[in-house]
């Protein structure tokens, strides 16, 4: 049996947006009509989608954030209370630039922490963790550990969000004290063994 999805009466909802099976929108939601969302999402409350967006399955978007168009969201990320994506490299009030929007990516089972900034044109790579209050202003490998303004890498994470006891670069192995998968670092790339 597939779950409904639940769209508090506060919230709007354009026509033609597309949600999956099993999403819940909570108080004061905006979906815009072209959003592309998949199934199991969550959007609490205040959250505001664009038009050019899509979202993957098992989303999870906390309070008072907006999701911009030409973002990307892939499966299973993770975007903390009031974190900010932008479109625009260099805004002016005065000035229209919607044709120039930078396109960003957040790869799968990212996660990207409280009241952080994702500034547009970048990726953040899979399983990536984005402290709280971090400001990104370029691509974060898989797995990275950043913070800091700007965003530094500090260590490395595992799939399920455990601390690796490894450098920040160099060589090393090391076991998720969670679920005792295995990583292997070589210099800057982190990869799952098993």
């Amino acid at each position: 049996m597939t779950a409904a999805t639940t769209i508090h009466p506060s919230a709007i909802v354009d026509d033609g947006a597309q949600l999956g099976a099993g999403c819940r929108v909570w108080h004061w939601v905006h979906i815009s009509g072209g959003a592309r969302i998949g199934r199991g999402c969550s959007f609490g409350q205040g959250v505001y989608v664009g038009n050019d967006v899509a979202i993957g399955d098992n989303v999870k978007i906390q309070n008072n954030v907006s999701v911009y168009d030409a973002v990307t969201l892939e499966d299973d990320v993770f975007c903390g209370p009031s974190m900010v994506f932008t479109n625009v490299h260099n805004p002016r009030a005065a000035v229209v630039r919607k044709a120039e929007y930078r396109r960003t990516l957040v790869q799968r089972g990212a996660t990207l922490g409280a009241n952080c900034t994702i500034v547009c044109g970048t990726t953040v790579g899979a399983f990536a963790f984005v402290g709280a209050g971090a400001v990104v202003s370029r691509d974060v490998p898989a797995f990275a550990l950043v913070v800091g303004v700007p965003a530094q890498r500090i260590g490395w994470m595992s799939r399920h969000g455990e601390r690796l006891a490894l450098p920040a670069s160099g060589d090393g192995q090391a076991t998720c004290p969670a679920t005792g998968e295995r990583y292997r670092l070589a210099g800057d790339v982190l990869t799952l063994i098993d």
